[in-house]
């Protein structure tokens, strides 16, 4: 294993920031959370960034000085902790993407600034876990100027150099690559990432040949460069969204849209999917946007049911889950929803959950669950003037199911079929 530099330890100066009494040193401390205190943890960083950006408000230096100690902080504090799921992870990642900003934009001497970067990089070279890995990717804007980066990358070239080289005897890992890179992309010194990455593809170093040829305007060979590394070991959201980075820095936006756009923002729910694309894409309508992912999603075409609704495009979100599934739950709740102002919409919306009931889907579904969606749907149709028609229909969708189906069991009785 190769190890990082060694460097005294450098001990905060009074002279960075006034004294300020952060009640977030008193909760992330050494050993401060037990093994099972994944979701404490979290809480406690989420709340540690908000009093930073609070104070960064007024007195920016002082809050930088903060984010500091904080960073100083996460590994000892998290040491202990089950980190299995991820979710601590993710929390340390989104404070260290909050907590760059406010340090790199504080006014401050070379030499404040320097005691800043010298105590991080002790605190990076000392993570075991590893928890503050990503700060190493923010160290070109850490440093700020190019001088400063450029110092820090003389500093680190050596063993880097070492770490990527070709010969087995010599690589290995060292935990101030990515900060290497950084600081000679900040420095402008692309020649000499394209010569440390001559030998490897690994995409977590190889983006910052990218990013290279983006900074000098090579963009399409920038976006070659990343499509030819895609593989097995490649992360292609990682590559998307870099790529749709450098095109939309470009000016080429519906570019970027097109290509990289509808591909580069998906969460773990489709509204949550075309919300994330709606807010990087302003400019692109939204009615556009929900038809361009729906296309994406052939068979899932109902599960964008919910961002229809939430365009009011009504007849739109009834036509997408008349053949392909939707949660019943969340078609009775919308059914329930617009009773009053859109009693058409809350009648097909109910009337679809009835039917997908009938084709056995929906997750834990419960007796509750059907008299909901019948009643939504009964509701709905008597608003408009032809319950007893309704009624009949649902019957005959019932009817339908086998004699032990589930929802026939429940409604048999009400609809004559028992």
């Amino acid at each position: 294993m190769m190890k990082g530099m060694s460097s005294k330890t450098v001990t905060p100066r009074k002279t960075i920031a006034k004294a300020h009494k952060w009640v977030f040193t008193s909760r992330i401390r050494p050993n401060a959370f037990s093994w099972r205190s994944s979701s404490a943890a979290s809480t406690r960083i989420r709340e540690a960034v908000a009093e930073i950006q609070r104070v960064a408000r007024i007195d920016p230096v002082t809050a930088a000085e903060g984010a500091v100690r904080l960073i100083e902080r996460l590994s000892p504090a998290l040491e202990h902790v089950d980190s299995s799921s991820g979710a601590l992870g993710s929390a340390v990642n989104r404070a260290i993407e909050s907590l760059v900003p406010v340090i790199s934009s504080a006014s401050v001497s070379i030499s404040d600034r320097e005691e800043w970067l010298e105590r991080l990089y002790e605190a990076h070279a000392a993570d075991q876990i590893p928890y503050i890995e990503t700060l190493a990717d923010f160290w070109g804007e850490l440093c700020v100027t190019r001088e400063i980066a450029s110092a820090w990358a003389d500093r680190m070239i050596d063993i880097t150099r070492m770490a990527l080289s070709p010969d087995k005897t010599l690589r290995g890992h060292y935990h101030g690559t990515s900060a290497c890179l950084s600081a000679l992309l900040r420095a402008g010194r692309f020649e000499d990432i394209e010569s440390l990455l001559a030998h490897t593809d690994f995409w977590y170093y190889k983006c910052y040949a990218v990013k290279a040829l983006a900074a000098q305007g090579r963009n399409d060979d920038a976006i070659a460069l990343a499509d030819s590394l895609r593989g097995h070991w490649t992360p292609d959201g990682a590559v998307n969204r870099l790529c749709e980075r450098i095109l939309l820095e470009a000016g080429r936006v519906e570019e970027a849209y097109q290509r990289f756009g509808l591909i580069s923002h998906t969460q773990s729910t489709y509204i949550g999917t075309f919300r994330a694309v709606a807010k990087a894409y302003p400019s692109i309508p939204r009615e556009q946007l929900l038809s361009d992912l729906i296309k994406l999603s052939p068979g899932d075409e109902g599960k964008w049911f919910t961002a229809a609704k939430e365009l009011r495009m009504f007849e739109l979100a009834l036509k997408l889950v008349r053949n392909s599934p939707c949660d019943p739950k969340t078609l009775t709740r919308a059914a329930r929803a617009h009773l009053d102002r859109e009693p058409e919409f809350a009648e097909g919306a109910g009337f679809a959950a009835l039917r997908w009931l009938v084709l056995d889907f929906g997750y834990e579904i419960t007796s509750l669950d059907v008299w909901a969606a019948y009643h939504a749907t009964l509701n709905a149709a008597e608003k408009l003037g032809h319950g007893d028609k309704v009624k009949a229909s649902i019957r005959e969708l019932v009817q339908e199911e086998r004699r032990d189906g589930f929802v026939r069991q429940i409604l048999g009785r009400e609809l004559g079929l028992a």
